[in-house]
């Protein structure tokens, strides 16, 4: 993970759209490019071994 908390909030603290992939505002409840509301949660753990 990245070094400092400051930097690591602002790599990690967005929102992901399950349709389309783009990258959201933490606080957004749709999606900037495809206006859906099927976000997540950015992952802060790698999924790999």
């Amino acid at each position: 993970m990245a070094r400092f908390p400051e930097a690591e909030a602002r790599l990690l603290n967005k929102k992901i759209c399950m349709t389309c992939n783009a990258l959201n505002a933490p606080k957004a409840t749709r999606c900037r490019r495809c206006r859906r509301s099927n976000l997540r949660v950015k992952a802060r753990e790698g999924r790999g071994m």
